[in-house]
């Protein structure tokens, strides 16, 4: 029997190529600038899980985000990004007492607020290079404030559920959150305080007229990215008993997980759907974003290398 071919549709594949065109040319830019700032912290990024592939990752993950940007656009985003993930890393992995989180949360803060950081505290120099660059761009003054509260927002997250992963390491559940309470937690994967940085930096009147709009939808994706990342790394958390806290460790399984995602990311579209006409490019911003983060996770891969 003969074999029926799918149709293929060349002018469609050949005007794809500018899109792929665009989002390889902004990754390999990222990816330059985030190795430069690795090489410029080398103590912050000495973790064996911070490989060229994490790298390559977060640059091609802003990239799929806005392939209309420029590298100068999208590198606050970046650096903004891959911060996090020092940040994650400092807090999850390498702090052992609750006196350690505190200190880091405090210098950051103080970072935020102005301060010169400590030459031997690597990631508020980092936070601060950040700082630096957004706060020559326009529309950081007025919304400086903001910038700092959302900053504090992750900063607390992260520092909250250390101490929930902590009590429980040491044998002691009482102190659990319900799976509201960890959600309304999302805001330790940083995405928010990146994605504001990112509005902060480009900083188009339309989108800054609708930043508590797109915020809220942001917010949204933040809680998706939560739970995409838990169903993905499951079995990782259970088997390094330090490991992160995790959705399924609180009494749900994964279909209700799966569920609670088709409902949130229903709820983001509706949010995003009324944004579009005002501020398209970043209602798009979010919308490819939700997209990546259910497509990236639902497939097993993880941004981490080997912990």
């Amino acid at each position: 029997m003969r074999t029926v071919e799918p149709r293929v549709d060349v002018r469609r594949d050949f005007s794809s190529g500018t899109g792929l065109a665009a989002i390889g040319a902004l990754t390999i830019a990222a990816q330059r600038d985030l190795t430069d700032r690795v090489r410029a912290y080398p103590e912050l990024f000495a973790g064996e899980p911070f490989d060229a592939a994490l790298v390559g990752a977060v640059a091609y993950a802003t990239a799929c985000n806005a392939t209309w940007a420029t590298p100068a656009d999208l590198r606050v985003a970046n650096r903004a990004a891959l911060w996090i993930f020092a940040l994650d890393w400092q807090v999850d992995t390498l702090a052992v007492a609750v006196e350690q989180v505190d200190e880091l949360v405090a210098g950051c803060l103080a970072v935020a607020d102005g301060a010169v950081p400590d030459p031997g505290a690597p990631l508020a120099g980092f936070l601060a290079d950040i700082r630096d660059e957004l706060v020559a761009a326009p529309a950081y003054p007025e919304h400086a404030s903001l910038w700092r509260a959302e900053l504090g927002r992750t900063l607390a997250a992260m520092a909250r559920e250390w101490r929930w992963k902590s009590a429980r390491a040491a044998g002691d559940e009482s102190g659990l959150p319900d799976v509201d309470t960890y959600l309304d937690a999302a805001d330790n994967t940083g995405l928010a305080w990146v994605n504001l940085s990112h509005w902060l930096r480009t900083g188009e009147r339309d989108c800054l007229d609708a930043l508590d709009g797109l915020r809220g939808a942001g917010r949204q994706v933040q809680q998706v990215l939560r739970l995409v990342n838990d169903l993905a790394t499951y079995d990782r958390d259970v088997a390094w008993g330090g490991g992160d806290l995790n959705v399924l460790m609180l009494g749900v399984d994964r279909n209700w997980v799966t569920g609670r995602i088709g409902e949130l990311v229903d709820q983001c579209l509706d949010l995003l759907t009324p944004l579009h006409p005002g501020c398209p490019r970043q209602a798009s911003y979010l919308a490819r974003q939700l997209g990546f983060v259910t497509r990236f996770y639902g497939g097993g891969a993880d941004f981490w290398g080997r912990l």
